[in-house]
């Protein structure tokens, strides 16, 4: 999966490229934004858009939302390189999330260096991040030729909803991390994960389904499969997190323990305080709860979890819904090669390494 990844990602900046370009010029916001009613300022909008927008983008990052959204294409029979400019939108909305995230957890680093709101000040890094819930809109409305009335508002509608609801599993997320005690429980975290991670994932499945026209009912298989699968990758995701040393977390992007320090709910936490004794659990939410912690309580609060068997227990669930999402392949009339892409995909989610 890492070759696949690394074979389509050039193709991918570029049609990121075509729609978001490096540098701005004045011909480029006319015919992107409309005609000014009185004078842009492009140098404004190069440092104050462009340049985080791809600073961000420049760190690094799989791609793999737009690159999942090809191989969709490909497993519907369709070339996905006649559809690469729809690959853009779920990356950028993606990309957006994370400027927007930054801000709300009070993060410090993202892909290994700085936040981009600490780099450029929070105001420049709000307004980049909420343009690119906007930007790759453009993308349906500039292709309006290759798609019916039917597909343009299907996708625009679907789109609509996703977006909400990404918003909804953000609120959950931050609600949690600003209560001491660990009150969420497992079906409840499930579903801030169908919101908040989910959603972008469904926007891939339902965007692929939606430009190469099929029907209702695959929509809604290759729908669940996303978000299953994408529900198995945050899971992943929040492992690595605690797994890493302090030395392996800078090749990760991120700070070590930075879900701890945040004091985000994860699966894990969830099911040391359903499992552990009272004491743990008072003692990992009394280090969740801390404004700031040492390297020594991030391992304290890590052994808890371990210890209470949370880790292995997440993994498990991770394993399950890998296994789930596959499940709901079974029954779709798919081109062989990228169906087996699309499995391995699910399998790439929970076995990554960074």
């Amino acid at each position: 999966m890492q070759d696949v990844l690394a074979e389509w990602r050039p193709a991918v900046d570029e049609a990121i490229r075509e729609l978001l370009p490096r540098e701005v010029e004045e011909a480029y916001l006319g015919e992107f934004f409309g005609e000014p009613s009185y004078a842009y300022h492009a140098g404004a909008m190069q440092q104050a858009l462009a340049d985080p927008i791809w600073e961000l983008l420049d760190r690094g990052g799989k791609r793999w939302r737009a690159i999942l959204f090809l191989i969709t294409v490909d497993a519907f029979g369709e070339d996905p390189e006649a559809y690469l400019p729809y690959a853009t939108i779920p990356e950028i909305l993606h990309n957006g999330t994370i400027i927007v995230d930054d801000v709300e957890d009070e993060a410090r680093m993202r892909r290994g260096e700085p936040a981009l709101h600490h780099q450029h000040g929070t105001d420049i890094a709000l307004n980049a991040g909420n343009a690119m819930y906007f930007v790759p809109l453009k993308v349906i409305a500039r292709n309006s030729q290759e798609l019916t009335p039917a597909q343009q508002l299907d996708a625009y509608e679907m789109l609509t909803h996703e977006l909400n609801r990404t918003h909804l599993g953000q609120g959950m997320d931050i609600y949690w991390h600003n209560q001491k005690a660990v009150t969420v429980d497992e079906p409840q975290y499930f579903e801030m994960c169908a919101c908040k991670t989910g959603c972008l994932a469904r926007i891939v499945a339902r965007l692929a389904a939606i430009v190469t026209g099929q029907s209702e009912d695959v929509q809604r298989d290759v729908a669940r499969y996303a978000e299953e699968m994408s529900i198995a990758f945050q899971i992943g995701d929040d492992i690595l997190d605690v797994e890493h040393t302090l030395d392996q977390a800078g090749e990760f992007g991120k700070e070590f323990g930075n879900d701890i320090r945040e004091g985000k709910k994860t699966l894990m936490v969830i099911r040391t305080a359903e499992v552990a004794p009272a004491e743990d659990v008072a003692r990992l939410e009394e280090v969740l709860w801390a404004a700031e912690n040492t390297d020594e309580e991030i391992i304290e609060a890590i052994e808890i979890m371990q210890a209470a068997g949370a880790v292995e227990y997440a993994r498990e669930r991770a394993r399950d819904l890998a296994e789930s999402a596959r499940a709901h392949l079974d029954g779709l009339d798919l081109e062989p090669g990228p169906e087996e892409q699309l499995r391995e995909f699910t399998r790439f989610v929970i076995q990554r390494q960074a």
